[in-house]
C-alpha cells in the first residue's frame, strides 16, 4: 500500500495556500511552528493559522505576521544569507537540501532574468521574510506526510497583470513563467495572479507527475486559503491524501540522452553532481564506440516533470555536448521506505 498526495491547483497555488491545506489535512501546527522557529527568526515574525471562508468553502489560512520593527521594511536577503538560515535550522538533512535547492533555483531564475551573477541577486518578494517561511514550511509539511507519490493538477496561472517590485507585469510574472517551463498550465477565472513564485517552486519540486486525481482511497482532505476572497471562485488549494493498493507506482518520466567523446574523463564526476543538483532522479554513463572507432560515453539522465529545462541547461553548460535527445517513457516503481533495525552491532538503517 502506497501513500499518495494530490495537489488540486484549480485556483492556482502559493506557499501559504499549500501550507494552509497541509494544516487542514492534519499537519500539526505545533510541529510546523517548531520547525520554523529553528530558523531563529522569531524576533522578526510570528506565524498563525485561522479558519476562514472563501466563496462559501471553509479553509485554513496560514498567516505570517512581521514584527512592528521590521514590518513594511521590505528587507531582502541574498542567497548566502538564506542558506545560513536553513543550514542552522533543525530541519532534517533531506529537508535542508530541498529548501536550499529551491532557493538556489529561484536565485538562478532571477539572475537569468536580470542578467547578473547569482551571488548578487536580491530575491525580491521571494527573499522577503514571509516567502522564506512559506518555502521552508512547505518543504517541512510535504516531507511530514511522507507520500511516496505526489500528483498535481495542471496549474491555473491566472490572467491579466500583477503589480510587483518591477512595476505592472503580465501574468504569469517573469520568475513564475521561468519556473513552470515544461509543466502543464492554463489560464482561467477572473483577472489576477493565481500562481506565485513560491507556489510554482514547491509544486514543481515535489510533483512526480501532473494530471487528474489518481486512483486512491481518500483519507484526508485539506483546503488552504489565499489572502484574497473573490466572489466568482473559491480561492483555495485543495490537498487530498490517501492510499492505493497498487504495489507499484506508475508514472511518466523524461529521459535525456547524449554522447560525448571529446571531454576530459575527470569532468564526468562533476557533471553527475551538477545534474543531480538540477533535479535529476538518476544519472548513469555507458561506454560506447563512436564514429571513426573513437571511445565515447553515452549519458543518460532520468528527469521528473518540470526539471527538464534545468537538467538541459546543466548538460549544455557543464559538458561538451552540442545536442540532446528527449523521450517521455512510462515507469513502474515499488513503494519503499527507510527503516532502522536493531542488531548486536547497533542500529542499522
Amino acid at each position: 500500500m502506497a501513500r499518495v498526495l494530490y495537489l488540486d491547483c484549480f485556483s492556482g497555488a502559493s506557499g501559504d495556500m499549500l501550507i494552509g491545506a497541509l494544516l487542514d489535512a492534519g499537519l500539526p501546527f505545533d510541529l510546523l511552528r517548531g520547525a520554523l522557529g529553528s530558523l531563529a527568526i522569531d524576533d522578526e515574525c510570528a506565524v498563525s493559522v485561522e479558519r476562514v471562508s472563501r466563496s462559501g468553502v471553509g479553509a485554513a489560512q496560514f498567516i505570517v505576521t512581521e514584527t512592528a520593527a521590521d514590518a513594511g521594511s521590505h528587507r531582502h536577503r541574498h542567497l548566502p544569507g538564506i542558506t545560513k538560515l536553513v543550514d542552522r535550522s533543525a530541519l532534517s538533512v533531506d529537508a535542508k537540501a530541498r529548501a536550499n535547492r529551491l532557493f538556489r533555483r529561484l536565485a538562478e531564475t532571477e539572475a537569468s532574468i536580470h542578467q547578473m551573477p547569482v551571488e548578487k541577486v536580491h530575491l525580491h518578494e521571494v527573499g522577503a521574510l514571509d516567502s522564506i517561511v512559506d518555502i521552508v514550511g512547505g518543504v517541512f509539511g510535504l516531507e511530514w506526510f511522507g507520500a511516496e507519490r505526489i500528483v498535481a493538477s495542471p496549474l491555473n496561472v491566472g490572467s491579466g497583470t500583477v503589480v510587483c517590485e518591477h512595476g505592472t507585469l503580465p501574468v504569469p510574472a517573469p520568475a513564475t513563467a521561468a519556473l513552470i517551463k515544461g509543466v502543464p498550465v492554463y489560464a482561467a477565472g477572473s483577472p489576477g495572479e493565481k500562481l506565485t513564485p513560491t507556489g510554482a517552486l514547491l509544486v514543481t519540486e515535489f510533483a512526480d507527475e501532473y494530471g487528474v486525481m489518481p486512483s486512491m482511497r481518500i483519507e484526508r482532505i485539506g483546503y488552504g486559503a489565499g489572502s484574497r476572497d473573490p466572489k466568482d471562485y473559491p480561492n483555495v488549494l485543495r490537498v487530498l491524501v490517501g492510499d492505493t493498493d497498487t504495489p507499484s507506482l506508475s508514472n511518466r518520466i523524461t529521459v535525456v540522452e547524449c554522447e560525448i567523446d571529446d571531454m576530459n574523463p575527470q569532468i564526468f564526476g562533476v557533471l553527475m553532481d551538477r545534474l543531480y543538483d538540477a533535479g535529476a532522479v538518476d544519472v548513469f554513463y555507458t561506454a560506447v564506440q563512436m564514429k571513426k572507432n573513437r571511445p565515447g560515453t553515452h549519458v543518460t539522465v532520468l528527469v521528473p516533470p518540470g526539471r527538464r529545462e534545468a537538467v538541459s541547461t546543466a548538460l549544455f553548460r557543464d559538458s561538451t555536448t552540442i545536442g540532446l535527445r528527449y523521450s517521455e517513457v512510462a515507469r513502474d516503481t515499488l513503494s519503499r521506505e527507510l527503516v532502522s533495525v536493531s542488531t548486536r552491532f547497533g542500529d542499522v538503517r
